[in-house]
């Protein structure tokens, strides 16, 4: 799976948004959204969501794991467990990304929130590379990948399966 794969999934998580208009359901191959009713909160898939914004007719609420102090507990957890932390969405860095990239004028302190959810990134990044050196050097055969997103999964998909197989080869030659 490439990236754009993973954020085209990322892409189907509901947000919430306070449109601008008035609209009747839209019907969608994945289910119905609306009505829309100006003023009055609606949930929609992100893709939608920053669509709307893209034209000005709607405003996007800030999801509640994105507050600030909300962040400084996921990154202080982060720090202090050994194993990785679950996140409170499976596609947090996506959604970041597409909220303070097309709607940070209605997230308050979103340079602040970038900032913390990069530190975040660079943390469970840490673990990943130091928990691959782990089994390499140890010629493990396995690794167990709680609590990892998809996003963190496909940034090692390229050199864990070579790690393994190369391990299996030494484990397999004959001595």
């Amino acid at each position: 799976m490439n990236p754009d794969e993973v954020e085209f999934l990322g892409e189907k998580q509901f947000i919430t948004i306070i449109p601008t208009f008035n609209s009747n359901t839209i019907h969608l191959i994945t289910g119905d959204v609306g009505p829309f009713r100006a003023s009055l909160p609606i949930r929609v898939p992100l893709w939608m969501a920053i669509n709307l914004k893209q034209q000005q007719k709607c405003k996007i609420q800030q999801p509640d794991w994105m507050e600030i102090e909300a962040l400084e507990t996921i990154k202080e957890n982060e720090k202090l467990s050994r194993t990785f932390t679950k996140m409170p969405s499976e596609h947090y860095m996506i959604e970041a990304k597409l909220l303070l990239g097309f709607a940070s004028d209605d997230i308050p302190r979103a340079d602040e929130i970038r900032t913390i959810i990069k530190d975040i990134w660079d943390i469970r990044m840490s673990k990943i590379r130091s928990s691959v050196d782990v089994l390499v050097k140890n010629a493990g055969s396995y690794a167990a990948l709680d609590h990892l997103t998809i996003m963190e999964i496909n940034t090692i998909r390229p050199i864990l399966p070579h790690a393994l197989d190369q391990i299996y080869r030494i484990k397999a030659s004959p001595r």
